[in-house]
C-alpha cells in the first residue's frame, strides 16, 4: 500500500512540475513575443512600459486622458503603445483625423465592435450590416421622425417634472443632487418616449444605474467576483424588463421599440438576441443625456453670467405674445437661441470624452496634415482621443480647462466655428458626437432633447445651489472613451416650481 501510495505521489509531483514548466514556458513565450515587437522605420513611436504583455493597460483604465495627455507630451501627436498585447496608435492631430475616419480600405470598425458588445452586453449580431442599420436609425432620428420624437419627448418630460413635484406643497422647496435630478427625469422620459411601458420607468432606471455603473469594469475585465455576479444578475434583470412579452397589450405597434424589433427581424437575428439588443439600445440611447445636462446647469449655477445671458434668451422667447398666447409644444424648434447653443457646444467639449477606434485590416500608410508620413500595422489598432486634441488643446481653444459660455459666439451672436491648429483651420475643433459616416444618428434628437430640458427646468422651476460657494464635483476618470463623463460626486441643489409659469 505504501508503494501504491508513493508511485501516486511521484505522479502527481511530476505532472505539478510539468504544468509549472508549461506555465512557465508560455509565459517565456509572451515576454519573446513582447520583446520582440520594436519600433520599424517609417514607425510611429513606439511605447511599450515596463510591464510585458500588460503594458499600459493599468494607467490607460486608470485616467485614459492624463496617460493620454503624458504620452502626447513624451511622443507627439502620433505614437504607438502597448495594452493588454495590443498595439494601439493613437492619434491627435485633428488636421489629420479624416485620414482615419474617411478610409474604409485599410480600416474597419466593425471587428470592434463586435468584441465590445459581446463583452458588456452579451450580444452578437452577426449578420446586421452597418450600413443598414445606420440607415434605420436615420429614419427614425432624422426628418418627420425626429420631428414626432421630440415632441413626445417633451412631453414626457413636462409630465415626469410635474408628477415628481406632486406632493410639494406651493412654494416648496425641495432638495437633491443636481445629476440625480437630471438624470432620473431624462432617462424616465426617453424610456417612455422610446419603449412605451409606463409601470416600470423607475425600475428600469435603478437598474440601468447598477449596470452602467459597472460597465466601464466589465469592458476592461477588472470586476471583482462580487461585482462580477452584480454586473450579470443586472444585464439579465434589464433583459427581462425590457422583454417584448412585458409590453403586450401596451406598446403601440408603430412605436420605435416595436419598430427597432422589426428591423432585427427583418435581418435575421433570433428571438434572443433582439432581446438582448434592446438593452444595447437602452444604453445608447439614454446614457449620455443626463450626464450632458448635469454638467450644463451646474457650469451655469456657478457662472452667474452665463446663467443671466441663458436666461435672457429664455426670457425673450417667453415673452413673445404668439408664445404667451399658445405655447407650441417644442419651444425651440424655430426659434433661434445662440448663447444656449453656446453654452451646450462648451459644455460637451469639456465633458465629452468618446474614443474613435479602427482596427488596421492591412498595412497602411497614413499621410499626416504636415506631410510626415506613418506606416500602420496589420492587426494593431488606431484611436483618435477627441477630448485631448482638439478639445483641451490650448493652442486651439485658448484656456481649455475653463467654461467660457460664449466661447463659440462671434460678436455679433451668430456661431463662432472658425479655429485653427499650427496655422491651419480646422474642420475639427469640437468632437462630442463621433465623425465622418459613423457620426451619432441620434445627434440632433440629443441636442433638441438636452435643450427642451434646459428650458423646461429654466421655466418651471427655481433652481439655486444650495451653498453658493459649492463648485462642480470633479469627473469620474474611469468614464473617459464612453460617451459624456460622469461626476465623482454630485452637487446640491434646491428647487421649487414657480409661482408665475415663465417668470424667470
Amino acid at each position: 500500500m505504501n508503494y501504491i501510495w508513493h508511485n501516486r505521489d511521484i505522479r502527481l509531483h511530476g505532472n505539478m512540475l510539468w504544468t509549472i514548466f508549461l506555465l512557465l514556458n508560455g509565459l517565456l513565450i509572451l515576454i519573446l513575443l513582447y520583446s520582440t515587437r520594436t519600433r520599424q522605420k517609417d514607425e510611429p513611436p513606439l511605447d511599450k512600459g515596463f510591464i510585458p504583455w500588460l503594458g499600459h493597460a493599468l494607467e490607460f483604465g486608470k485616467d485614459a486622458a492624463k496617460f493620454l495627455a503624458r504620452m502626447k507630451e513624451k511622443h507627439g501627436d502620433i505614437f504607438t503603445v502597448c495594452v493588454l498585447g495590443k498595439y494601439v496608435t493613437v492619434l491627435l492631430d485633428p488636421n489629420s483625423f479624416d485620414e482615419v475616419v474617411n478610409d474604409k480600405g485599410f480600416l474597419d470598425f466593425t471587428c470592434s465592435r463586435s468584441q465590445v458588445l459581446k463583452k458588456i452586453f452579451s450580444l452578437q449580431l452577426p449578420n446586421i450590416k452597418p450600413e443598414a442599420e445606420r440607415e434605420w436609425m436615420k429614419l427614425h432620428f432624422q426628418g418627420l421622425g425626429l420631428s414626432e420624437l421630440s415632441s413626445s419627448m417633451n412631453i414626457h418630460l413636462q409630465r415626469q417634472l410635474l408628477s415628481d413635484q406632486s406632493d410639494c406643497g406651493p412654494l416648496e422647496w425641495r432638495q437633491g443632487g443636481l445629476f440625480s435630478l437630471c438624470h432620473s427625469l431624462l432617462f424616465r422620459a426617453g424610456y417612455l418616449t422610446l419603449f412605451g411601458r409606463r409601470d416600470n420607468a423607475t425600475a428600469v432606471f435603478e437598474e440601468f444605474c447598477t449596470f452602467d455603473r459597472l460597465l466601464p469594469k466589465i469592458a476592461v475585465d477588472t470586476l471583482s467576483r462580487g461585482e462580477g455576479k452584480t454586473a450579470n444578475t443586472s444585464r439579465e434583470r434589464l433583459w427581462e424588463l425590457l422583454s417584448p412579452s412585458w409590453l403586450s397589450g401596451e406598446s403601440d405597434t408603430g412605436s420605435w421599440q416595436q419598430g427597432y424589433q422589426n428591423f432585427l427581424q427583418g435581418q435575421g437575428v433570433d428571438t434572443e438576441m433582439q432581446r438582448r439588443a434592446l438593452l444595447l439600445q437602452l444604453w445608447t440611447t439614454q446614457c449620455n443625456a443626463g450626464p450632458a445636462a448635469f454638467w450644463l446647469l451646474g457650469f451655469l449655477l456657478t457662472h452667474p453670467t452665463a446663467m443671466e445671458a441663458v436666461k435672457s434668451e429664455v426670457r425673450r422667447i417667453t415673452s413673445q405674445e404668439s408664445y404667451l398666447w399658445r405655447p407650441p409644444i417644442n419651444p425651440l424648434e424655430a426659434l433661434s437661441t445662440p448663447v444656449l447653443d453656446s453654452v451646450l457646444r462648451e459644455t460637451l467639449r469639456l465633458t465629452a470624452a468618446v474614443m474613435i477606434r479602427r482596427d488596421v485590416m492591412q498595412v497602411k500608410r497614413l499621410r499626416m496634415a504636415n506631410g510626415q508620413e506613418y506606416l500602420l500595422r496589420q492587426g494593431d489598432k488606431v484611436c483618435l482621443f477627441p477630448f485631448l486634441s482638439p478639445q483641451m488643446d490650448p493652442e486651439i481653444h485658448q484656456d481649455p480647462q475653463m467654461f467660457k459660455y460664449d466661447r463659440f459666439l462671434n460678436e455679433d451672436n451668430t456661431v463662432k466655428d472658425t479655429f485653427y491648429k499650427e496655422g491651419k483651420r480646422l474642420k475639427y475643433y469640437t468632437l462630442p458626437w463621433g465623425a465622418g459616416k459613423n457620426i451619432c444618428s441620434g445627434k440632433e434628437f440629443a441636442v433638441k432633447t438636452i435643450k427642451q430640458f434646459v428650458f423646461l427646468l429654466l421655466t418651471r422651476l427655481d433652481m439655486e445651489m444650495c451653498d453658493p460657494g459649492d463648485t462642480l464635483p470633479p469627473v469620474n476618470p474611469s468614464r473617459y472613451g464612453y460617451g459624456m463623463l460622469q461626476p465623482d460626486g454630485d452637487l446640491q441643489v434646491r428647487y421649487r416650481l414657480k409661482e408665475t409659469l415663465y417668470e424667470l
